[in-house]
């Protein structure tokens, strides 16, 4: 596949010859279709794709795809995709990675990354339990769950995904759900556009060790009225009849009725993802059901510089300033000696 092929790829392109091999009803295969078609709506060549996974069920995600990938070891994606990019800026690099992935083992690596803002775009799969090994519970694990190795509950407070990024300095991040395909599809293609790192948390169902366990938010009967797409420059509301909505109250977010108590469309707050003054980011990722609908969509997005630009300046920089243009000038500079 050249670059002049490139208009015409369609998520069939990205689709490897290898079986799928995930449990029946998984979330990652809803993920895995979202990705195909998003990938077909950017016209980047095939060959200018990486996907790099660390070690969970999600990690067998770059055998399924169409393009450069590697399947890396447990919790240092993050720093094999960093590697990646730098070493070759023009690639469009993926980093495929679980809550247990990318919060435990590959914590310090993940929050370096985010930190740095390198272009790479994190897909966080949180299924909130260790899938892969059968069933522990995990950084995001609700408090009190009951699994193989909390078998009285957790006792713990769980990472909240936003809360980290946002205070590690991140200036993207997202949240979708695996089974809407249209969300998810629009959102990695933000991510993709975006210049820095995008992290996107996926809710995620294990069928097999921890069903459900998003069902009260994303369930298709309740989602409308318990989760809120915020789109940029658009009123944030949100329900089956958009009659709900949010407003600043003092210091928190507030929920209110549109048509009770006086309020109206234009007392509800306008989402703005590019505004650097990350409060408003923060507390809409950190919203949870019941007090709050869960925010889903581009939470945050803020123009930024990125690690490789700044380093290749960098060393463009060093090296018209340097008397060593070659390796023969570095072997004889500074101190040398002949030996006869």
């Amino acid at each position: 596949m050249t670059e002049s092929e490139t208009n015409q790829l369609t998520p069939k392109d990205f689709k490897s010859d290898q079986e799928v091999r995930w449990c029946p009803g998984c979330g990652d295969h809803a993920v895995l279709n979202a990705v195909q078609k998003a990938l077909a709506e950017l016209g980047i060549p095939r060959e200018k794709y990486a996907f790099i996974s660390g070690i969970d069920c999600s990690s067998r995600f770059p055998y399924y795809m169409n393009t450069y990938g590697f399947h890396s070891i447990h919790g240092r994606a993050s720093a094999i995709a960093s590697g990646v990019k730098i070493a070759n800026p023009e690639l469009s690099v993926w980093q495929i990675t679980g809550d247990g992935d990318a919060l435990a083992i590959g914590g310090n690596h993940f929050i370096h990354a985010v930190r740095r803002n390198i272009d790479i775009n994190i897909l966080l799969f949180n299924n909130e339990i260790y899938g892969l090994t059968k069933g522990q519970y995990s950084p995001t694990s609700e408090r009190g769950l009951v699994t193989k190795t909390s078998p009285f509950g957790t006792i713990e407070e769980p990472f909240s995904v936003g809360e980290l990024v946002i205070g590690a300095k991140g200036k993207f991040f997202a949240r979708t759900i695996d089974s809407n395909v249209p969300l998810s599809t629009q959102i990695y293609i933000d991510a993709a556009l975006y210049k820095g790192t995008s992290v996107v948390e996926i809710l995620q169902n294990c069928v097999i060790f921890n069903d459900g366990i998003h069902e009260k938010v994303t369930g298709r009967e309740v989602r409308d009225d318990r989760t809120i797409i915020l789109r940029h420059g658009q009123p944030m509301v949100f329900g089956k009849n958009e009659d709900k909505g949010l407003i600043l109250d003092g210091l928190k977010l507030r929920v209110v009725n549109l048509g009770e108590n006086g309020y109206t469309i234009e007392n509800i707050l306008v989402h703005d993802a590019m505004e650097p003054n990350p409060g408003i980011h923060y507390m809409l990722a950190n919203m949870r059901y019941p007090e709050y609908p869960v925010a889903l969509g581009v939470i945050r997005a803020v123009p930024g510089e990125t690690y490789e630009n700044e380093l290749c300046r960098q060393i463009e920089t060093l090296r018209k300033s340097s008397d060593i243009k070659s390796m023969d000038d570095l072997m004889n500079s500074g101190s040398v000696w002949t030996v006869d």
